[in-house]
């Protein structure tokens, strides 16, 4: 993974990035086993979106991730949580002990990861039931809203995925789970965004240019998704349809 991405982009992530929905932490917290008592490490925490999350619900939970920035915005708006611990570390080499773990999540972050060494990683600080889930907010693919603002993106990105590990199906998770066999669930997680949120959300992401660095694309990419939302808005409202998916299983 390239820990410098996200340099320059913590407060923009932390403040214009959805959210997850309670349905899913009602569902880790019940059917999956999550209790106050559990031990989680949240790998590629980024600025503590999901930790928070957790955090909430009374686990001890460790932060991992390698982002400076990232690293210190979730310490700073964390730091009223006695159970949170911040990692700098990446997620093929935490730094955690072995078998401390009960379960880790991962929110958001998974394409950075070598597959195969976080999967080595994840079997070694988990305990023997434990377990990893892995979560994505995937906004509906067929929307119109997407389509375009999809292609607006491609037009302006200014890197490569090359800080992505894509090999095969980034959503296909039998070469990760042990035996293949993993629990698939799906949230609704719908959002309604004004145009600072909208445009806030676009240029957190790490591909999106930035004002001081590349202003020619920084200008064209704002001018364009304002122009997507002027024509799917309404009353200043943009609604955004999305889903919450999370992937559950066991690493032994």
């Amino acid at each position: 993974m390239n820990e410098a991405l996200f340099t320059g982009k913590a407060d923009l992530y932390k403040k214009f990035r959805p959210s997850y929905p309670k349905e899913l932490m009602d569902y880790l917290y019940s059917a999956l086993g999550f209790t106050e008592k559990s031990v989680i490490a949240d790998i590629g925490a980024g600025t503590g979106i999901f930790t928070r999350l957790l955090l909430e619900r009374g686990s001890q939970v460790y932060a991992v991730e390698p982002n400076e920035d990232m690293r210190e915005s979730s310490k700073k708006d964390l730091a009223e949580y006695i159970k949170f611990v911040s990692f700098n570390t990446a997620a093929e080499n935490t730094g955690l002990d072995d078998a401390s773990i009960d379960f880790v999540t991962v929110a958001q972050a998974f394409h950075y990861f070598d597959r195969e060494l976080f999967k080595q990683e994840c079997r070694r600080i988990l305990r023997p039931d434990g377990k990893v889930i892995i979560i994505w907010n995937n906004i509906d693919s067929d929307c119109a809203v997407t389509c375009k603002s999809s292609d607006i993106i491609e037009r302006y990105r200014i890197h490569d995925k090359s800080g992505q590990q894509r090999s095969g199906n980034l959503y296909d998770y039998s070469d990760f789970y042990a035996n293949a066999v993993y629990e698939y669930k799906t949230f609704r997680n719908d959002f309604y965004e004004s145009r600072e949120n909208f445009l806030g959300g676009n240029l957190s992401a790490s591909y999106a240019p930035r004002k001081d660095s590349e202003p020619e694309q920084y200008h064209g990419f704002v001018k364009e998704l304002n122009e997507l939302f002027d024509e799917y808005s309404e009353h200043g409202i943009l609604h955004i349809p999305q889903i919450t998916r999370s992937y559950a299983g066991s690493m032994k």
